[in-house]
């Protein structure tokens, strides 16, 4: 059990990305402080435009020091050489065969449990990390209340880390930041129209700051 305060790190996913200005908006967005990994999401794109939406921000992503994590294809994870798989079924036997096919080389999590029981249940097959949200649910300003109350229970009794989406107002993060996740999701605040990447990640940043502190003796 995890009682210490946590300092939460931030996930960008990929979502609201266009292929047109992902380069430059990624690279705006990771020199806005720190980042840990990066959710690279096909969001609607078939495999061989995914290939190469993939192959342009992979490096990017691992120059900065990043992971990069490919969402739902195992295959272009693979040939783009991306640090890990995310898979989002919410199926217990791909999560289970994820896991025994590609760790330790690659990182594998998961997301679509969302129950008490099914997250367990996904914990036993030892990814490295649970995700609780759903990829491209975050046109809400507040992180869904389910899983904001599944990251809060989660956090400071298992050890595998989670990951809570957040939602699409920066405003709002403090309160995901408070459920003591290792780590906490954005997708449109970050990259949604008209939002200055580097300006939203410095700022998410400032804000795991002001909680750790307030959390911490």
């Amino acid at each position: 059990m995890n009682l210490d305060p946590i300092r939460s790190r931030l996930v960008l996913v990929t979502t609201p990305l266009p292929d047109a200005d992902a380069e430059a908006r990624m690279r705006a967005a990771l020199s806005g402080g720190d980042v840990a990994s990066v959710l690279i999401d096909p969001a609607g794109r078939d495999a061989a435009a995914f290939q190469r939406f993939a192959e342009m921000l992979v490096p990017i992503v691992q120059e900065a020091g990043a992971a990069a994590i490919v969402v739902d294809d195992s295959r272009a994870a693979g040939r783009v050489r991306a640090d890990g798989l995310h898979l989002t079924g919410g199926d217990l036997e791909a999560l289970g065969e994820a896991v025994s096919s590609f760790r330790p080389k690659m990182i594998v999590g998961g997301s679509g449990f969302e129950t008490r029981h099914d997250a367990l249940d996904a914990g036993e097959r030892m990814p490295d990390y649970i995700l609780f949200g759903r990829i491209g649910g975050d046109a809400d300003p507040e992180p869904h209340r389910k899983s904001l109350a599944l990251a809060e229970w989660w956090a400071p009794i298992v050890e595998i880390p989670c990951i809570l989406l957040a939602g699409s107002d920066l405003a709002t993060l403090e309160e995901a930041a408070a459920t003591g996740s290792e780590f906490v999701g954005l997708s449109r605040a970050v990259f949604g129209e008209g939002v200055d990447p580097a300006a939203a990640v410095a700022a998410a940043n400032r804000t795991f700051d002001e909680v750790f502190e307030r959390f911490t003796p």
